[in-house]
């Protein structure tokens, strides 16, 4: 079994730019997609073990914790995104994917799977935004604030002081656990230090919008393929009628329910996700669709 850190960064180029990821283990394809102001990092408790028996490919995609910019003429809209990680999929000849989705980057899976579902074998949402919630509660802020110069990068500098980091301004009603300062280091350095990532990440936020997800919520009943939701009981942005209401629309759709942890499952139960995922990822399509 490779760890995270021994696994060396990639490149690949792709038309918004170049993406840089992390490839661990051999066999079928496990796609890692975290959300805004978060990198690979978020899933390295989780692609370790299942690196054991799968291909686990963790990119840090341009969501304002990436260290390598897009072009600037890059589309980062959730639509966009989600035509990012397609290209990726291409680029790298995965198929039969099992996507893995969080926080934002499980709406960018939802337009994947609705749009893009040619490469995807199975879909795994732990908490994210979903219908109407997107973005979520206290972060709707973020929407307005990026349209206007300056301003959310003034609202950003907290991010400077390490304890900032751990608190429900930042991070802190992500988990139940403290995330390491090493790992908020690497997600809040990049949008603060780095001119073109902020662009980046600025775009990002300008794009969210619940008009994209409760598009691809219509077209749930199309992506007939197995879809788990992987739901965090004690989520304080995600709910889980969100999981239960994807679960009854996605025609091969059912909830695990994680006990003690929230939106950042991989954080909080690491190893109860990794288990549920490599036991989705190995059921015969058969029994999946039975």
């Amino acid at each position: 079994m490779t760890t995270f850190d021994e696994a060396p960064l990639r490149e690949v180029r792709l038309p918004q730019g170049t993406v840089r990821y992390r490839e661990l283990g051999t066999g079928e394809p496990i796609v890692f997609v975290h959300g805004f102001l978060v990198n690979g990092e978020l899933w390295r408790k989780v692609a370790a073990p299942l690196s054991a028996d799968f291909r686990c490919i963790v990119p840090d995609w341009p969501m304002g914790a990436h260290t390598r910019a897009m072009d600037r003429d890059a589309d980062l809209s959730l639509p966009g995104l989600a035509r990012i990680v397609a290209d990726l999929l291409e680029a790298l000849e995965l198929e039969n994917v099992t996507l893995v989705g969080n926080d934002s980057g499980g709406a960018v899976c939802q337009i994947v799977v609705t749009r893009h579902p040619e490469r995807i074998g199975r879909l795994v949402l732990t908490p994210c935004d979903a219908y109407e919630n997107c973005p979520p509660g206290m972060f709707k802020a973020l929407k307005p604030a990026a349209r206007v110069p300056g301003l959310l990068t003034s609202l950003l500098q907290p991010l400077r002081i390490a304890a900032v980091r751990r608190t429900p301004l930042a991070f802190g009603l992500l988990t139940k656990r403290p995330v390491p300062h090493s790992v908020l280091e690497s997600w809040s350095r990049p949008v603060l230090s780095d001119r073109a990532v902020r662009r980046d990440a600025f775009k990002m936020v300008r794009g969210l919008d619940s008009k994209h997800t409760l598009d691809a919520a219509e077209r749930f009943a199309r992506f007939e393929r197995p879809v788990l939701l992987a739901w965090a009981t004690e989520d304080k942005l995600f709910p889980m009628e969100h999981a239960e209401r994807m679960a009854v629309q996605f025609p091969q759709g059912r909830v695990e329910r994680i006990e003690d942890a929230r939106t950042f499952v991989s954080e909080d139960q690491p190893e109860r996700l990794a288990q549920a995922i490599a036991a989705f990822a190995r059921e015969p399509a058969a029994a999946v669709m039975a």
